[in-house]
């Protein structure tokens, strides 16, 4: 897809006409040529958007010297081959001596340096960055290590301001325009999406909404949600309308839908209830209804309390589950709500040639207390684009922010404060794999060889692509066979969970009988496996000695710590445990070491 669908932008460098070897002819300065392929990549980035969520969009293009394209590619997921190792693949000899541009910098953490490596082996001679890695902990590492092998490495608008070099750079700000608000405010990037007629109306006088835009409007919609990783509505919505808030396109992401409720006055029997296929969940206020939440709660709903149900909180609450883009498509009083409170960034509108009248039918967004039309919110940069026989507004409420703001550095920090300590010795949160200490995750993109019962060994993915499938062996059943090849296959970690816990609710005759009396000892087996692979893993565990690990999943209250506390925190106790006997070893192996001496 083009960049329209993420904020509005359309990059499509090779379509309609437009070529890369005459935008060279017409322009031949050197920052012109380094925006032209800065964008194509940020293009490839974009191909990734909505498959497997949440994660980065990396892309990368290999350019000769004479300017051809010898190779291109971009990262489907976290932990799969890296957008470097396949654009390198691609180009072949052509790699040696060439310029590879990348739409941002390589986010190489926990020791996984196998995209700034693939360059340096292929012996690619320059790179040109399209902006540096938003997040502060990962911030110039692929840069500095690129540097210390020999390589140019150029970040666009750093020696250089231009036109054409602000526009390149603002399509590799767009394209992971919801990392950097997670990094930068602390709430995920949200939009507001709404469907008006030409006289401004949502619905009708009777509430009848479906359907005021065309069916390629709604593909476009559906198309937005895919990319999104939840989409909210209100009670209102949900009572009116009845929706699915699926996917339809096929193939791409299915956001997690959610209700926003304070009352919880929500029908008995609607679609959204229906979990077999997509998760719902409902927000509301602590004690509404407590028997209905209970009726929830067993159709497999995830009913999350609020003490003060309001969008920002519900928002910084996702910001710690670790999602990165919402999409709102609620009515006008809680599209109001979440203006007011400031963490709605982008507007898409869908205008259709309808007018429908009526004194009380009802406007995109409620009651905002202005008075004067110079009150009013100004969308920035504005772009319309025409689908079917509608028209689709899109426009920030607010600007994307500088993912690499002019701060006093830690050392600079000290100088003024020595007080000041940038992290709690005692208390070491994880949870994403983007995270410091993302690598204690079970998620993260570390493969690990387990012995099969034949005695053979199996490679899996990731400690969650074992657990994942642990859950199925030994089950004398085809079925159970198919979910552990479905999870072998699963191209992330993500796509794994998502896998056995949807097998495991709607098949559980196919789990193993004794599961959750081994499922404990099966991820520390799995732990243990990756912590005793990967050395400098269990260097990173053993450097937290004195430290309680926290896994900070807000809603896994078994292997997470909780919102509040109230969490189990099985990961975090394994790892506390494995840390223990990796140091009891080595105190072992040194007690050894000085009998022989």
């Amino acid at each position: 897809m083009a960049l329209s669908l993420v904020a509005g932008y359309s990059y499509s460098l090779l379509g309609k006409g437009f070529s890369i070897s005459n935008s060279l002819h017409n322009n031949n300065s050197h920052h012109a040529r380094d925006a032209t392929y800065i964008k194509r990549a940020a293009e490839i980035a974009d191909s990734s958007s909505g498959f497997t969520s949440p994660h980065p969009n990396f892309g990368c293009v290999l350019v000769t010297p004479s300017g051809k394209v010898a190779g291109e590619g971009y990262l489907y997921a976290q932990g799969t081959r890296p957008a470097e190792v396949q654009a390198v693949e691609a180009a072949g000899p052509w790699s040696k001596g060439a310029t590879a541009y990348l739409n941002m910098e390589p986010g190489d953490c926990h020791g996984d340096h196998t995209a700034a490596s693939a360059l340096v082996q292929a012996k690619v001679t320059r790179v040109v960055v399209g902006m540096r890695h938003p997040l502060k902990h990962l911030q110039g590492n692929a840069i500095r290590a690129l540097r210390s092998e020999g390589l140019q490495v150029d970040v666009l608008g750093e020696d250089l301001q231009s036109k054409i070099i602000e526009e390149a750079r603002k399509s590799c700000l767009v394209v992971n325009t919801p990392l950097i608000y997670r990094a930068t405010s602390q709430v995920p990037f949200s939009f507001l999406k709404y469907a008006i007629t030409a006289d401004g109306k949502i619905a009708a006088s009777s509430g009848h909404a479906a359907w005021i835009t065309s069916k390629e409007s709604r593909a476009r919609v559906f198309e937005l949600r895919g990319r999104s990783d939840a989409v909210i509505v209100g009670g209102n919505t949900v009572r009116r309308d009845n929706p699915r808030l699926t996917a339809r396109h096929g193939g791409a992401h299915m956001p997690l839908r959610v209700v926003m409720t304070k009352s919880l006055d929500l029908p008995d029997e609607a679609n959204l209830w229906d979990v077999s296929d997509v998760p719902t969940m409902v927000v509301t206020q602590r004690g509404a209804r407590k028997s209905f939440q209970k009726i929830l709660a067993s159709k497999g709903v995830e009913v999350v309390e609020f003490d003060i149900l309001n969008p920002r909180d519900v928002m910084e609450y996702f910001h710690d589950r670790g999602y990165l883009s919402i999409m709102w498509e609620c009515g006008g009083r809680l599209a109001a709500s979440a203006i007011s409170d400031g963490v709605i960034h982008k507007v898409y509108a869908f205008l259709a040639p309808k007018i429908i009248g009526g004194t009380n039918a009802q406007s995109p967004v409620g009651e905002l207390g202005m008075v004067e039309m110079t009150q009013a919110f100004d969308l920035l940069d504005v772009c319309y684009e025409q689908i079917g026989p509608d028209m689709l507004m899109s426009g920030s409420l607010q600007p994307i922010p500088d993912p690499t703001p002019i701060i006093p550095s830690e050392n600079e920090t000290l100088a003024i404060d020595p007080t000041v300590n940038p992290y709690e010795p005692s208390i070491i949160f994880f949870y994403k794999t983007w995270d410091p200490y993302g690598a204690f995750s079970n998620f993260s993109a570390h493969s690990i060889k387990m012995p099969e019962e034949n005695g053979g060994n199996v490679t899996w993915s990731s400690v969650e692509h074992y657990y994942q499938a642990s859950k199925f062996m030994g089950v004398s059943d085809s079925g159970a066979k198919d979910c552990i090849g479905k999870i072998i296959s699963a191209k992330s970690p993500e796509e794994a969970a998502k896998v056995g816990r949807s097998m495991q609710r709607l098949h559980p005759n196919l789990v193993r009988a004794d599961w959750e009396d081994v499922k404990i000892d099966v991820m520390y087996s799995g732990l243990r496996c990756k912590f005793s692979s990967y050395p400098y893993l269990k260097s990173m565990l053993l450097a937290t000695s004195g430290s309680v690990l926290v896994e900070a999943s807000p809603h896994d209250l078994f292997w997470g710590g909780g919102r509040e506390g109230e969490g189990l925190n099985y990961l975090g106790r394994l790892l506390m445990r494995l840390r223990s006997e990796f140091l009891g070893e080595s105190s072992t192996s040194s007690e050894s070491t000085c009998l022989a001496l």
